[in-house]
């Protein structure tokens, strides 16, 4: 289907039509006829998201540090982590937790939006593997991504970082894990300066307007949702958790403000400005973009989406607002 049908086809079942160049791109997805990730065994899914990852992104920038290093979980188990900064000033950081359903996904698959956030803010990017579906089942990440944060936090000035001035992020699962990690720091009476998600997941079960228009994709639909979380939680009353789903949350007041972007054509639209919306009324303050005509995981799509380079930049701007005021 070229753009232009695409475009109808969407008008005439009463959805938001892609753009152009989204279009092209899914029609050139669907062309090539790789077999969908939940028709993979996991171990072939990691591999395929991997071997995917960077085809449409910009080229990677070039920074004055790129260090790999470990943070230490609760259980002994030592996190891979790899810190990127434009200069060897003690900056300010964020910690970035990757998307890919708790499932898939790397500091590898990540690498290049990590070094453009971190090249266009100035600040520092801490890029967390936490450890993966189906080997480590709810709550692992949550707790890896929380337990990386508080070692950064304490021993900031051991990676030459600013440890006073710290955002958290993340897209999608990655996202999740961010607003999970907003909520804990309050708790914890850790002060964040900004927690900046990419479309995130923060419902518990697939059942707002945006999953049932989007129920067969493009990219992300229904059967690949299932998928992941079929991976990573136990049993289905694990997704009511507040931790798996933000949205559940008992209150959100205090929390770090918050930066979201959003993809219009996604099934976890709904939910994004749902949470925002909850954020709102907790007196959070809340910056919510929403990309026309793109559909998720667009940031990582930079080389063929302008979308997908205006949000890189809005971010970017989010961060640098927020850690050097």
């Amino acid at each position: 289907m070229n753009p232009t049908l695409a475009a109808v086809a969407a008008d005439r079942a009463g959805m938001p039509p892609l753009t152009p160049k989204m279009a092209g791109v899914v029609d050139r997805m669907a062309r090539a006829r790789n077999p969908p990730l939940y028709t993979l065994t996991p171990a072939e899914a990691k591999a395929a998201y991997e071997k995917g990852a960077g085809v449409l992104e910009v080229p990677k920038p070039a920074l004055e540090r790129v260090e790999d290093f470990t943070l230490p979980a609760r259980d002994g188990h030592a996190l891979p982590a790899r810190l990127y900064a434009p200069s060897h000033e003690v900056l300010p950081f964020l910690l970035y937790f990757h998307g890919g359903g708790f499932t898939v996904g790397s500091i590898a698959t990540h690498d290049t939006l990590c070094r453009v956030l971190s090249r266009q803010s100035g600040c520092a990017v801490v890029s967390l593997d936490y450890r993966l579906a189906p080997e480590h089942k709810f709550p692992t990440a949550q707790n890896d991504a929380w337990d990386a944060l508080a070692a950064l936090a304490k021993n900031a000035a051991q990676w030459g970082l600013d440890g006073t001035r710290i955002a958290v992020g993340g897209d999608s699962a990655g996202g999740t894990l961010a607003a999970v990690c907003a909520i804990l720091a309050r708790d914890a009476g850790l002060r964040l300066a900004l927690q900046l998600l990419f479309y995130p997941g923060m419902t518990a079960h697939q059942d707002t307007p945006s999953h049932r228009r989007f129920a067969a994709g493009p990219l992300l639909g229904e059967p690949l949702i299932t998928w992941f979380f079929a991976q990573y939680v136990h049993n289905r009353a694990e997704r009511d958790d507040w931790r798996f789903a933000p949205l559940n949350a008992e209150d959100v007041d205090g929390v770090a403000p918050a930066w979201l972007g959003l993809a219009e054509c996604d099934p976890v639209v709904d939910e994004g400005i749902a949470y925002a919306d909850k954020l709102r009324a907790a007196g959070v303050a809340v910056d919510l973009e929403i990309y026309r005509g793109v559909i998720h995981e667009f940031v990582k799509m930079g080389r063929a989406i302008p979308e997908a380079l205006q949000a890189h930049a809005d971010a970017a701007r989010a961060l640098k607002e927020a850690l050097q005021p």
